[in-house]
């Protein structure tokens, strides 16, 4: 079901041209590549545009591929009835023996996919392979992101089991649409992780602590808006749109002081952590023999075969 509602969010988010969590996705790779030393930042600067229009490109693959649905999630609430979330084995191979396979994808994969493309993107590095480095570079940022996002980290993922249906898109995308002109998205320099996976695993554990706040934000300004505020047309793409309105999107981004903001700046910041990291564990090759992609090769269909 929850993959299917992801591939139903792609497919909605395409109908309308350009999706308002594609414009989240593409300013934190965007932004990722200023956060790099200098000996890496000059590739991806040079590459930048791309890096951030292929930001998009796990959503995109939404139509083509069954499987990729379950590696922008993971929901631990299943794991914690058994009071395992925090002892679970965080390796792949050692949490299928504990658990199904079926049930791993049932519940999402995000760390283990966070992980598997850092890996990707070890190897391109060390093959100096520049359309891989920016495939795997702009998809790592993607599955990163997604795991910052508290509702990627639940069952409730659409607030459907608590009648505040279509919050996702509300927290993830209407939201920083409206409002982070006004963030500081400056995040200072990437910095060295040791334990991808368990970088991985320590975010969405940070992520899952947000989803009380934000759901029982939004109930709270429920209650207190009439149903004739909550909700109103809005111009998008030269199309009326009906969606939360303005004044109520405001009250919920000031009752949650900050969150959405400090979400996108840790992102910005691990996104650039797990690039440089990879690079130097790949043994930091040169990369300014590389040339900058060509404008012929920046079709979807440039290396999407892993």
């Amino acid at each position: 079901m929850k993959s299917l509602f992801y591939r139903m969010l792609c497919i909605v988010a395409m109908l309308i041209l350009t999706s308002w969590g594609f414009f989240a996705h593409k300013k934190i790779n965007h932004y990722a590549v200023f956060a790099l030393p200098a000996q890496l930042a000059k590739f991806y600067k040079s590459n930048i545009d791309i890096i951030t229009e292929k930001a998009v490109d796990p959503d995109k693959r939404c139509f083509t591929d069954s499987a990729e649905g379950p590696r922008h999630f993971i929901d631990l609430e299943d794991y914690r009835k058994e009071s395992t979330v925090d002892s679970m084995p965080i390796h792949w191979s050692q949490a299928k023996e504990k658990f199904q396979e079926r049930q791993l994808l049932k519940n999402g994969i995000v760390p283990w996919q966070i992980n598997l493309t850092y890996q990707k993107l070890v190897k391109a590095f060390q093959a100096k392979d520049y359309k891989r480095i920016i495939k795997h570079s702009a998809e790592l940022g993607h599955y990163i992101a997604d795991a910052h996002v508290p509702l990627h980290t639940t069952k409730n993922y659409n607030g459907q089991l608590t009648n505040q249906l279509g919050i996702h898109a509300f927290w993830e995308s209407r939201l920083p649409e409206m409002f982070s002109e006004k963030y500081n998205l400056r995040v200072g320099k990437a910095n060295y992780i040791k334990d991808p996976l368990a970088e991985a695993w320590g975010i969405v554990r940070e992520s899952n602590r947000l989803v009380d706040s934000v759901l029982s934000i939004e109930a709270r300004l429920n209650r207190q808006f009439k149903a004739s505020q909550k909700k109103s047309f809005i111009e998008r793409n030269n199309q009326l749109v009906w969606t939360y309105s303005d004044s109520y999107a405001r009250a919920y981004h000031e009752a949650m002081n900050g969150m959405v903001e400090r979400r996108m700046q840790k992102t910005i910041l691990r996104v650039a952590s797990y690039w440089y990291s990879a690079w130097l564990e790949s043994g930091q090759p040169d990369l300014t023999n590389i040339e900058k992609i060509k404008s012929s090769d920046k079709q979807d269909h440039i290396d999407i075969t892993g």
